[in-house]
């Protein structure tokens, strides 16, 4: 992508109002205003749901036309990618949407305790160099700042084509002795997966599944 069409989407980005885009400094020092009242955000106590490194949207636009009477967050670091769900948004007037632009380490600096009813975490990278174990966002720290966020008994939702995330994650839960409420090697061979995750494929997904990649899924919570 140009410079040129990057600069424009970041515009536009600023227009949108259903995207927010906190200075990193702002959240740090505990100055972000809609943490803990997302919901007035959304002018309504409908539960809130987040997709985090949502890319270009497809996932947290699939879910919250599924679900009309939950909201949705997607959240990445990319502006320019986001860009494309938050203009979906808009063109299909979904009021249930809104794009976040941070970095997903500073989740429990911009949610307050309680007030996530639900994470999804679909297609990441899997940071296979044991050097960038950092940044896997199922590792140990991550989960202790989702389990901040979230309600008591919280779900997660992992969707991704790596087989080694998702034995990596499976072996972490079990080890840290969390509650696993599914999980399925490859979805679409194997009957009994949730709707959401059956009928939402997005542009990556499709072309995993023309390589015969297997697409694998885990539901739990973290104790």
């Amino acid at each position: 992508m140009g410079s040129k069409n990057k600069l424009k989407r970041f515009e536009q980005n600023n227009s949108f109002s259903h995207v927010i885009q906190p200075g990193r400094d702002e959240v740090i020092d505990g100055k972000f205003p809609l943490k803990g009242k997302w919901r007035s955000f959304f002018n309504n106590d409908n539960p809130i749901v987040l997709e985090l490194g949502c890319g270009k949207g497809e996932y947290t636009i699939g879910l919250a036309k599924l679900n009309t009477s939950r909201n949705y967050i997607g959240v990445d670091i990319k502006g320019a990618r986001l860009w494309r769900g938050a203009k979906t948004a808009l063109e299909e007037n979904l009021e249930n949407v809104a794009f976040l632009r941070t970095q997903i380490e500073l989740i429990d600096l911009i949610f307050a305790e309680n007030e996530v009813d639900e994470i999804w975490i679909t297609f990441p990278d899997p940071q296979l160099k044991y050097k960038r174990t950092k940044h896997r966002l199922t590792n140990r720290a991550f989960l202790q700042k989702y389990k901040l966020v979230l309600k008591d008994k919280g779900v997660i939702n992992l969707k991704t084509d790596s087989e080694f995330m998702h034995g990596y994650t499976l072996g972490l839960l079990q080890g840290l002795g969390c509650e696993i409420l599914y999980a399925n090697h490859d979805i679409y061979r194997n009957e009994g997966s949730p709707k959401e995750v059956m009928d939402i494929q997005t542009f990556y997904e499709k072309q995993y599944l023309e390589k015969g990649k297997p697409i694998t899924y885990l539901k739990f919570t973290v104790n």
